[in-house]
């Protein structure tokens, strides 16, 4: 095995002999939020059919097959009503209350594609590929965007 031998100090290397491999770029931003809720589907003695909260974390993830100048699938920045609509609509919220379906993660993580779709999805050029909602540290639940 032959060992990478550093550059000397003032020489510059070149990189342009480094190859750009064809493919797909992917991106993720991650917001989070305050939120309570409990689900009454579940049995009375189940946990989860309480009331109880999470400091929730959501991630989109963004691809793209090509980059919009200077080089991004989306300007991070361009993702602001996302994190708008969960700030202002869900955080500090009772998620039971104020969304018509049982709050699982699954079923927020599929809402939340379905608002980010129509909502800032046609303003930008990258395209959704999943939403991830993570509960706590050790779970998460994640859909996937079919057809994007």
């Amino acid at each position: 095995e032959a060992a990478l031998s550093p550059t000397p100090k003032g020489t510059n290397m070149d990189f342009s002999s480094v190859p750009m491999p064809p493919g797909t770029f992917t991106i993720g931003k991650t917001f989070d939020f305050e939120g309570d809720h409990r689900l009454p589907g579940l049995p009375p003695e189940h946990k989860c059919s309480r009331q109880h909260g999470h400091s929730y974390e959501v991630e989109v993830i963004l691809t793209a097959p090509c980059l919009e100048e200077p080089g991004f699938v989306t300007d991070f920045g361009a993702l602001a009503p996302f994190k708008k609509f969960v700030r202002t609509e869900l955080d500090h919220r009772n998620l039971h209350e104020i969304l018509p379906f049982e709050p699982t993660s699954e079923r927020l993580a599929q809402f939340l594609a379905g608002w980010f779709i129509q909502n800032v999805q046609p303003a930008i050029p990258g395209r959704l590929v999943a939403v991830r909602v993570r509960e706590t540290g050790r779970s998460w639940a994640r859909f996937d965007v079919e057809g994007q």
